[in-house]
């Protein structure tokens, strides 16, 4: 018989939050979890560094690097979003190159680097959000 710990229900009920947070989420919001949930890996990673806890690491590494490459850096558009858009893409290269390099040496410098760079760049994110008119799609949308 499974019980489950304090720990499990916690984990469930930050994954469902974290779903419902997704499904009514603008894709302005989007980009922001997607800050936020790299940050909360590096932070994560730094932690288990410190406390000798490698597998950690290595999951919360390879999340964030997930996150940069795969979420981050797959919205950009490269075609039309010009100068702006590739110094980013750059960046974002650089970011992964960082964490793949504190995660070989443990390097909790290059962790505090890269979280350094993604709060810069939440921060000016968040500072664009969108009106609220804008960012949220008409009922008639979402039943379509």
């Amino acid at each position: 018989m499974y019980v489950q710990t304090p720990k499990h229900l916690s984990s469930a009920y930050r994954q469902i939050g974290l779903e419902t947070g997704v499904i009514g989420a603008s894709p302005h919001q989007l980009i922001t979890m997607l800050f936020d949930g790299a940050l909360e890996c590096i932070a994560r990673a730094q932690g288990a560094i410190r406390d000798g806890q490698l597998e950690t690491k290595l999951q919360n590494i390879g999340k964030s690097i997930d996150i940069v490459d795969q979420g981050l850096r797959s919205c950009l558009d490269l075609q039309n979003g010009g100068e702006l858009a590739a110094n980013l893409s750059d960046l974002y290269a650089y970011m992964s190159m960082r964490l793949l390099h504190a995660n070989l040496r443990n390097d909790v410098d290059a962790l505090d680097e890269v979280s350094k760079l993604l709060t810069s760049l939440r921060t000016a994110w968040v500072a664009i959000t969108p009106s609220q008119s804008a960012a949220a799609p008409s009922q008639m949308e979402l039943r379509a």
